[in-house]
């Protein structure tokens, strides 16, 4: 026996609650955790607002998207955001 650690698998989550949940009652040291990558979180206050109009199929697109991360819609579209303002380039 090689004497090195099996971990166990990460469960898939539907929602931020269920993740919470699982790191709340969960022994992490049991699963690999090395893939993970950093998270951001929305600390900011968000004092504007957009009108934005979009075709109906893209709107459903995006709550979509946004709904199998278990995230509000609105929240998804910032993060989008977010994602391409941090690239670098113009």
């Amino acid at each position: 026996m090689s004497g090195s650690k099996v971990f166990k698998p990460l469960p898939h989550f539907e929602s931020d609650a269920e993740a919470e949940r699982f790191v709340a009652e969960a022994d992490l040291s049991a699963y690999d955790l090395s893939g993970f990558k950093p998270a951001q979180f929305e600390f900011e206050k968000k004092g504007e607002q957009i009108n934005l109009r979009i075709p109906r199929s893209m709107l459903d697109a995006v709550k979509a998207k946004a709904e199998a991360r278990g995230i509000p819609f609105t929240r998804y579209i910032r993060l989008l955001i977010e994602q391409d303002l941090a690239r670098p380039g113009p």
